[in-house]
């Protein structure tokens, strides 16, 4: 298996120096209306990408409708990305702590803070890296928390056998409706899995206009996830990310993953001018995708 081949792309962007175009950045992408059609797409949408870490909110939606009643930071902390500041890794501490767990348990790596002012007072401190500094502990920590919760063991909570990993593969497969078509190991240790960029699209627009007043705990779950990683832009990544620029700026919820992946959705339908102008940027794109083929 494999992803979009660069015959299934299209120019996403180029970079110009001095006058001069340095480089072409190649790939694919699609825009989802409020019901889920498709308004815009450009490259193959439904060639088979990882989801990498834009997968931290599905994983986020299984750990809280595990039976882990998670909201505010510790919803953020669990879908973040973090850069390691000191107020990341307390959140990670008290997640650890409430499954009366230490960072031994992460199945994380050791890292740096990727944060450069928390990594130098991290050297000056005469500390080295720890599990507790990589970005995706607040995921292991999260997962290690809903293992305790439910009596599964935490001694290989990232086996895709573990009942933690099978929540995870449920709650994607119900809000992307697709079949994950293939697993593998991610840079953190854990499951990713690939599907398609346009069930992908789908799925994150499920979690982002989930209500908390659904009658359905997963739905509930979801909710929490997305008005969390709203809330707290800081969490999902860090000072001066993309992550959290995108969200504290323009209200969206919005996580990107490694290798170029990135979603964003609204909270709520916009206006028809913007539709209309969305609809007039359309039109550019598909006439400049003809242009770039």
């Amino acid at each position: 298996m494999e992803t979009l081949r660069a015959d299934e792309c299209v120019e996403i962007a180029v970079v110009e120096r001095s006058g001069f175009v340095e480089s072409r950045h190649l790939g694919a992408f699609v825009v989802l209306g409020p019901e889920g059609d498709t308004l815009l797409s450009a490259g193959n949408p439904h060639a088979l990408v990882y989801g990498r870490s834009a997968l931290k909110p599905f994983q986020a939606t299984a750990i809280i409708a595990s039976g882990v009643n998670l909201t505010g930071e510790y919803a953020a902390i669990v879908a973040a990305s973090h850069t390691g500041t000191d107020d990341h890794v307390r959140l990670v501490r008290q997640l650890l702590h409430g499954a009366s767990l230490t960072a031994d348990a992460l199945g994380c790596p050791a890292d740096w803070p990727g944060d450069l002012k928390a990594q130098d007072e991290l050297i000056l401190r005469g500390e080295t890296k720890s599990p507790l500094y990589m970005n995706c502990s607040g995921k292991h920590a999260g997962m290690l928390l809903a293992s305790a919760a439910n009596g599964w063991p935490t001694a290989g909570y990232l086996d895709p056998a573990h009942p933690m990993q099978k929540k995870i593969v449920e709650v994607i497969e119900r809000f992307t409706g697709e079949k994950i078509a293939h697993s593998g190991v991610d840079g953190c240790g854990a499951p990713v899995h690939a599907m398609s960029l346009i069930s992908l699209a789908k799925g994150i627009r499920t979690i982002s206009q989930a209500s908390a007043d659904s009658p359905f705990a997963l739905y509930r779950a979801a909710a929490a996830v997305a008005s969390s990683m709203r809330r707290y832009g800081w969490i999902i990544e860090g000072p001066g990310g993309n992550d959290t620029i995108v969200i504290d700026r323009l209200g969206l919820l919005t996580k990107q993953g490694a290798e170029g992946v990135m979603v964003m959705s609204t909270a709520k339908a916009l206006s028809g001018n913007w539709y209309e102008r969305f609809a007039k940027y359309a039109g550019a794109w598909k006439s400049r995708m003809t242009t770039v083929r």
